[in-house]
């Protein structure tokens, strides 16, 4: 506005119409002071910070009921940010009561309470009809600018007609249809303003017969003008400084549409409005001035928080637990963040831009794990499936000790499987338990079953051992046949209880002892005859055959060690020499030899007496 003064000394000519000096220098000026600091304008502040969430709410509410988006766009966003401190919090709390009760902290999910969803939905509201307003004022504008410039146009040919007399009329109309218009793209407006002054002044110099008419018109806008200029001077002394920058250019918008004054007073009372409008921008500046040494230091506060986010940036882990503890720690830096004033205007779109860029970038990199993780809970949830359906087939089973242990190893397998989907997981560990449960009941009430019959058994062995101690005792009629037949009863009678399996077996081998001391089996005999009942017993076993086999194995391999032995000890005697010493030595050996050969016979003579069996 320092060049006001030599504005008005120059002549402007545009391509359809010669500019006076009054339409330039009014157009020039408005614009300068008012447009230039439109951006100024701002709402009557409401101080949010003591709002409850439901109060938060309806001032929410409100401003979605309103048709003023676009200028409550500030205001919005700092009822969101309050309405996030209350959000966060809550949400903080509840994983702490979660992590309290249930223990694991990786399993909480946060669920938006009812408030949260309602405040959610405006806000979204919110955001769409404020998208929408403004692609409508950018239409409105390029309409404003059409019917301005049809206004132009009317305004050209009535200056340029003859004189009528509806032309005071036709003006006044076109003067009220030009102030209705609304808002034009920026770069037009000083042209079309410039245009529509120089038209207007062409129009009233123009029309001399209508000379006293347009003085007295100037005359009123001269008195409606230093009205104007008063109402700028007293907003010098308000207290609220944004709300005097929003009234200044209200009044600047209203001087614009006041049509010209007289000549003589044109520059007197535009450089009074101009000084009080000074004044005010002056107190802005003086006051944005006083806050840069708290912008720069905000700003030094911001870059450090940036560069502690920048180490988050390429973090990865495999833990949901790791994720939560790093996800607390960058929305604690996020609260530090605005908390935190504002920065110089020039670095506030760089630094915003920075800090959210790697705000975005944990939550991108964590999200994606999260989606892995999904995708590994629904191949476990598969696994799961599939567990369950063989628990399933084993639980109607009845081979117990098989069936048994293939469940066995089925629980195994599943606590091997890994997360699942957390909708499903305690639905998936009901059904497995239950077929679980299901066998390893009927399996223990089978084996109660099962235990009163080898009590039974084990009584009945009890009563033959005595029945067999007592007939060896007695001397009378003992016979071979007879102790095969206690033998063949006693494996008969079955399975005893685990416990009693060795105790019960010591006895009865005790008493057959015993019978066979009384039997008076030759000792040549005794030994083959002893192994013929072992073998009788084992046959009863349900494991008899593969004893058998071990048994056979074992002498077949006693049999074939005592041959080697035979070999090396037959060379070894053709190295003695002879002497008293060789001679001494070689009979041990054919001594060795001789007990070797006896063994192999009596152990070939039992491997003919288990081919018997």
């Amino acid at each position: 506005m320092d060049n006001d003064k030599e504005m008005s000394k120059q002549d402007q000519v545009t391509p359809e119409v010669n500019e006076t000096q009054e339409g330039i220098q009014a157009a020039q000026n408005l614009e300068h002071d008012s447009d230039d600091n439109q951006h100024e304008e701002d709402d009557h502040h409401v101080d949010y910070s003591n709002h409850s969430k439901k109060d938060l709410i309806n001032a929410l509410k409100g401003i979605v009921a309103s048709d003023q988006l676009i200028k409550k766009d500030s205001e919005v966003h700092e009822i969101k940010n309050h309405f996030d401190e209350f959000y966060h919090q809550e949400k903080k709390e509840a994983a702490a009561k979660f992590e309290q009760e249930e223990g694991n902290p990786d399993d909480f999910q946060y669920r938006n309470t009812e408030e949260d969803k309602e405040f959610f939905k405006f806000y979204n509201e919110f955001r769409e009809r404020r998208s929408n307003q403004l692609k409508e004022l950018e239409k409105n504008k390029e309409k404003n600018l059409s019917a301005k410039n049809e206004i132009l146009q009317k305004l050209r040919e009535l200056v340029d007609s003859e004189e009528t007399t509806h032309s005071i009329s036709t003006i006044k109309d076109i003067q009220g249809d030009w102030k209705k218009i609304g808002p034009v793209p920026a770069s037009q407006n000083k042209n079309l303003w410039a245009s529509y002054n120089a038209l207007m002044d062409r129009f009233y110099d123009n029309r001399s017969i209508y000379f006293e008419l347009k003085e007295l018109d100037r005359k009123k806008n001269l008195e409606h003008k230093l009205e104007i200029c008063q109402r700028a001077e007293n907003l010098v002394k308000s207290e609220d400084l944004k709300e005097a920058i929003k009234s200044l250019n209200d009044l600047h918008d209203e001087f614009k549409h006041i049509g010209p004054v007289p000549r003589e007073d044109q520059e007197q009372v535009w450089q009074r409005f101009k000084a009080a409008s000074d004044a005010v921008y002056a107190r802005r500046k003086n006051y944005y001035e006083d806050q840069v040494e708290v912008f720069k230091a905000n700003q030094v506060q911001k870059e450090a928080l940036i560069d502690k986010l920048d180490t988050y940036k390429e973090y990865k882990a495999d833990r949901i637990k790791d994720w939560n503890n790093k996800t607390k720690e960058i929305l604690d830096i996020q609260k530090q963040w605005e908390a935190i004033g504002p920065v110089p205007r020039e670095n506030g779109k760089e630094i915003n831009k920075k800090f959210w860029g790697l705000f975005k970038q944990f939550f991108h990199n964590k999200n994606l794990f999260f989606k892995e993780l999904d995708e590994i809970r629904l191949q476990n949830k598969a696994k799961a499936e599939a567990l369950i359906e063989k628990a399933n087939a084993f639980s109607e089973s009845t081979d117990w000790q098989a069936a048994g242990k293939e469940l066995i190893q089925l629980q195994q397998d599943w606590k091997n499987i890994g997360p699942t989907p957390e909708k499903v997981r305690d639905d998936l560990y009901k059904r497995f338990k239950k077929a679980c449960d299901s066998f390893f009941n009927k399996r223990r009430q089978a084996n109660k079953e099962l235990n009163k019959e080898f009590d039974q058994n084990l009584k009945e062995k009890e009563e033959l051992c005595e029945k067999i101690k007592t007939a060896s005792a007695s001397g009378d009629n003992l016979s071979q046949e007879e102790l095969e037949g206690y033998i063949a009863q006693y494996n008969n009678i079955g399975f005893v209880p685990r416990k009693n399996i060795k105790d019960i077996a010591a006895k009865f081998n005790e008493a057959v002892d015993q019978y066979v001391d009384k039997l008076g089996v030759e000792s040549g005999n005794k030994d083959e005859f002893l192994f013929r009942l072992n073998l009788t017993k084992l046959q009863a076993d349900p494991h008899g055959s593969r004893e058998l086999n071990k048994k056979e194995h074992g002498i077949r391999k006693q049999i074939a060690d005592l041959e080697n032995n035979i070999t090396l000890w037959k060379n070894n005697l053709e190295f003695f020499a002879a002497s008293r010493t060789a001679d001494k030595l070689k009979d041990q050996f054919d001594e060795k030899i001789e007990k070797a050969e006896k063994e192999i016979y009596r152990l070939k003579k039992k491997l003919s007496i288990i081919r018997e069996f």
